[in-house]
């Protein structure tokens, strides 16, 4: 990792900058991948910080003097994607003998897309989700997202529509990948 650069637990005083950062990240790297009402309603209605991450320590910001760059998370709880405004109800825990462990929300500011900022976070997350006791992971990823995850070895085994308001849907691959 470049010695610029450091990952650290996100707290809530980030938020703001985080939902700021999603924003540009969603609309701006969705472009080749979305047309602009999925990537505009995919931002209202599902991206976006699940505080539920901070509060369990396993959402991280990746910082280059004291610039945000990225943002992402591993979650030991059941919901598979979306931020808090995208959640209904408690949000149990996984069994990490029977369950993968959940890659969640990774975001790149997009002046510093390609950096392998999405890498770094990943094989951080990967080793708290593995510390943790999992032994795999899972995720629902966008359509600009899965090129990062194939390349970090998970594999598609569902492709799904997501259905947003207003007639917008917006297809995502649902991955996995067994840890070492």
């Amino acid at each position: 990792m470049d010695e610029n650069l450091t990952i650290r637990c996100a707290t809530e005083a980030d938020i703001a900058a985080m939902q700021a950062l999603i924003a540009r990240s969603a609309i701006q790297l969705s472009t080749p991948f979305y047309a602009p009402e999925q990537a505009q309603a995919l931002l209202t209605h599902v991206f976006g910080v699940d505080t539920q991450l901070i509060h369990d320590q396993t959402y991280f910001v990746i910082e280059e003097q004291g610039s945000m760059l990225a943002c992402g998370g591993w979650s030991k709880r059941k919901t598979l994607f979306g931020g808090d405004q995208a959640k209904h109800g408690v949000d149990k825990l996984l069994d990490p003998a029977t369950d993968a462990a959940r890659i969640r929300a990774f975001f790149v500011e997009p002046k510093a897309a390609r950096r392998g900022l999405g890498r770094i976070l990943l094989e951080h997350c990967s080793t708290q989700a593995q510390a943790a006791g999992f032994t795999s992971l899972e995720l629902a990823a966008t359509m600009p997202g899965e090129p990062l995850y194939l390349a970090c070895g998970f594999t598609v085994f569902e492709r799904f529509d997501l259905d947003l308001p207003e007639g917008v849907v917006a297809p995502l691959s649902r991955m996995r990948k067994q840890l070492p």
